[in-house]
């Protein structure tokens, strides 16, 4: 018995031991193994800012010699330097969790130093479409920060409130003060968007929490505000947050300004009154060219081109995409599934090319409703997505895509891609130029007829009643239709690869030349004026068009009459 009193307490310390050995080796593994991802993080970026300086030198390079194409610098190197900066925001996150981040203060005034910071990102609240205020009490000060940390930190919080404030009466404030004593500066960043839930608020600093940034049509990395976090308490700063869901939120930071705050390491006694704003910050929060926005017609692109919608929530790679390919198509935009789907009613559309992860309405859903309806489950979609897994491209293809391409890829590809698909259907519909006879009428068949089969049938019988009529167009036509103009369009197209003009014209060609197999001697204008041409010689020029002869040619060429 005494012996289980001394061996019980015994092994109880020895499990106690081993278990605090255990934890603490788990702790230096899971620590030496952060230390080790954090080391190939930086390292990485570092990687990746080397060829994107050589990318730079190039675009300067090729701006000096090819300057005609400035909208593509432009382009090149806003996002050039959109990439540095995410790539430096890595960095700096790296650092601050291997405790490398280093504070050095240098004394300025840091009232006209944060001024003209935020000034900076004006650009950027236009683009997000709010008001934006800046005021700073007294106008000038003069006191010690460290001005990369600061910009960071500016240029984070005022960020992420245009992420989530809405255009419609949108406001951010910047307000920046000092204590009584002047040597506490209050950064205040205020703004009246959708609010941050109860819920998410203890996650808020946590790094790559990125919150329900697709809800609003943005884009983020779960980096900025954790970063923010580790910049101002690295400032020897405080940092809270006030919000509330569907009014608003507050960010307000405390930092101190006076010199005695800082130790000898973190003084830069160097640079006195040297504030300047860190360079490429006006590139950071550039929008868009101006030049790109509104990206004109190509005044030699084809009437007959086909009519391309692209679905992207991605400003710059849907003007990108609308920039290359509006040489070869009639190119329609739109950021949302639900815009697109209203774009599609409204206009003649003969193939989508849409984006999967979209805010709202995203491509999957936005297909599937397309081919659940009637009037559109002919129109073909290429379905455009980062998912690179497998499943991800089936689950595509099951929903009704009819082409999937992941990002990154190169523009002539989906160029191809449409071409493949717009051509195939014109295959598939028996488009054939020529002699019309060698055209395949609706056979009429002893099975049932299709749907689409009976509206084309219909169609034909429509415009034949109206034969005669020479202003009878594709309103009147889409009128006696039942349809809209868009979706008697679509579904023509879909069904014959050809626009409800040229479905009209063929028509009355082909009767034409019934009339001219029945009677030979008929006079071209009286024959014209049957089919409904009121000029006898664009009668000829589309008669020639659709069957390579002119109207005396073909006659000649049949002697007999034909059946």
């Amino acid at each position: 018995m005494e012996l289980l009193i001394i061996i019980i307490p015994a092994i109880t310390v020895i499990l106690v031991v081993f278990w605090i050995i255990r934890v603490i080796y788990l702790r230096s593994v899971r620590m030496r193994n952060r230390l080790q991802m954090d080391k190939i993080f930086t390292n990485i970026t570092h990687e990746l800012l080397t060829p994107l300086t050589v990318v730079s030198a190039s675009v300067e390079h090729l701006r000096e010699h090819a300057p005609a194409y400035q909208q593509d610098y432009e382009m090149m190197d806003m996002n050039i330097q959109r990439m540095v900066r995410l790539l430096q925001q890595i960095l700096e996150a790296s650092k601050s969790q291997s405790g490398e981040l280093k504070l050095q203060v240098l004394n300025g005034d840091v009232m006209k130093y944060i001024q003209e910071t935020a000034r900076c990102i004006i650009p950027l609240m236009r683009k997000s479409g709010v008001d934006f205020k800046i005021e700073c009490v007294p106008a000038s000060m003069m006191g010690w920060i460290d001005t990369d940390k600061i910009d960071k930190i500016i240029y984070n919080l005022l960020s992420n409130a245009a992420k989530y404030t809405q255009k419609t009466d949108g406001r951010i404030e910047l307000d920046v003060r000092t204590n009584p004593y002047f040597n506490q500066l209050i950064i205040r960043v205020a703004d009246n968007g959708i609010g941050i839930p109860k819920g998410k608020m203890k996650r808020l600093f946590h790094r790559f929490y990125d919150g329900d940034y697709r809800l609003l049509q943005t884009s983020g990395t779960g980096i900025g505000l954790a970063l923010t976090r580790d910049l101002v308490y690295l400032h020897h700063g405080t940092i809270k947050c006030e919000s509330e869901e569907g009014k608003g939120t507050t960010f307000t930071v405390v930092i101190p300004i006076g010199k005695d705050a800082y130790s000898k390491e973190e003084i830069d006694e160097r640079n006195i009154h040297s504030f300047q704003i860190p360079p490429g910050n006006n590139n950071a929060s550039q929008s868009l060219p101006t030049s790109y926005l509104q990206p004109e017609t190509d005044q030699n692109i084809d009437e007959k081109a086909p009519h391309v919608l692209i679905i992207e929530d991605n400003q710059e790679l849907l003007v990108m995409m609308s920039h290359v390919l509006k040489s070869h198509y009639h190119v329609h935009t739109a950021t949302t599934g639900k815009e697109g789907i209203k774009i599609i009613k409204e206009n003649t559309i003969d193939i989508v090319v849409s984006d999967i992860m979209m805010p709202g309405m995203d491509g999957l859903e936005m297909m599937k409703i397309l081919k659940n309806d009637p009037d559109y489950s002919y129109l073909p979609v290429i379905l455009i997505s980062a998912k690179t897994q497998e499943e991800d491209r089936i689950e595509a293809y099951k929903a009704g895509a009819d082409d999937y391409l992941m990002k990154p890829f190169r523009m002539g590809e989906l160029q191809l891609r449409i071409d493949n698909i717009i051509s195939n259907r014109q295959r598939i519909h028996g488009e054939v130029k020529g002699n019309p006879e060698e055209q395949q009428e609706i056979p009429r068949v002893t099975h049932i007829m299709t749907e689409q089969e009976l509206f084309i049938k219909r169609a034909k019988e429509t415009v034949l009643a109206h034969l005669q009529d020479s202003d009878y167009d594709r309103t009147q036509f889409a009128a006696d239709m039942g349809a809209s103009t868009s979706t008697l369009y679509n579904k023509i197209r879909a069904a014959t690869g050809t626009n409800i003009s040229n479905f009209i014209r063929d028509i009355r060609i082909k009767k034409a030349i019934d009339i001219m197999n029945q009677e030979q001697d008929i006079r071209i204008s009286d024959l014209a004026y049957r089919v409904g041409f009121r000029d006898p010689k664009y009668f000829s020029t589309c008669f020639k068009k659709v069957t390579g002869l002119q109207p005396t040619e073909y006659i000649s060429s049949n002697t007999s009459p034909q059946t």
